[in-house]
């Protein structure tokens, strides 16, 4: 048995033809066949193809284990359905993701089997993990200010992106204006949040300290606080991260995981 819900909410979606529909229906039937895959396959794949002109993404997550399988059929919407329903909510807030098309969800008598988000192609000129591995990037620290910037947008809009991660966002310069879309969508809270913790939001984007300061103060003024105590916080739950996660490498190499 399977679901297939398609999207009709966005203006220029209101009128898909038929053949649209059943061209992505095609891909993800014969995902592991057609289109190209885009950057890494780890856990999840990502292919992109052109349909009618469109070039589209569908994320294929892979298959949960046996009480996840039950949990995402009965009890819990799939990471497919909360990649959907949370980009549409961000689009709705003026955040920029990726616009959703479609999603799918494959389900056996144990539960849920395979599910893909299906989106439209968003072009970028980086992701945030450029300014980590290039302090030389033209612009820089402009384009940090702006990141502190949209990371507020999203915390005044009641949005924690527990994900907020160097690869989870994509810069696009236009007309002289960054532009900022979230991908990985599938664990989101919408709440409101405490001072704590919106600055613990930023903890996984940088180890770099020099980029935490320039985040930070301009943070600081978003939210009429004292620079050093925002900059202060705010590293001091960077460097926590920063030691769990060297921790659990270095147990996984250990472990003989590579992954």
């Amino acid at each position: 048995m399977k679901k297939f819900i398609l999207v009709k909410e966005h203006k220029e979606f209101q009128d898909i033809p038929q053949s649209f529909q059943k061209q992505i229906t095609q891909f993800v039937h014969h995902f592991d066949q057609e289109g190209k895959q885009f950057g890494k396959a780890s856990r999840n794949v990502i292919k992109t193809k052109e349909i009618d002109g469109i070039k589209i993404n569908i994320k294929s997550f892979k298959v949960p284990h046996i009480l996840n399988q039950f949990v995402y059929k009965y009890l819990r919407k799939s990471k497919a359905h909360r990649s959907f329903e949370n980009a549409n909510y961000l689009l709705k807030r003026g955040v920029g993701t990726p616009k959703p098309l479609a999603y799918f969800e494959f389900i056996s008598v144990f539960g849920l089997q395979k599910s893909y988000y299906v989106s439209i192609h968003q072009d970028c000129d980086l992701t945030f993990r450029e300014l980590i591995t290039n302090p030389k990037y033209d612009d820089r620290e402009e384009i940090l200010k702006k990141m502190a910037d949209f990371t507020f947008k999203l915390h005044e809009n009641n949005i924690l992106f527990k994900d907020h991660s160097p690869g989870n966002t994509l810069i696009k310069k236009e007309e002289n204006e960054y532009h900022f879309y979230l991908v990985d969508l599938n664990r989101m809270e919408f709440r409101s949040l405490t001072f704590k913790e919106k600055i613990k939001n930023f903890a996984r984007l940088t180890p770099k300290e020099d980029m935490i300061k320039t985040m930070s103060h301009r943070y600081a003024e978003l939210i009429d606080k004292a620079p050093e105590q925002v900059f202060e916080l705010m590293w001091q739950y960077t460097q926590a991260f920063q030691e769990k996660f060297q921790r659990k490498k270095r147990l996984k190499k250990k472990l003989g995981i590579s992954k």
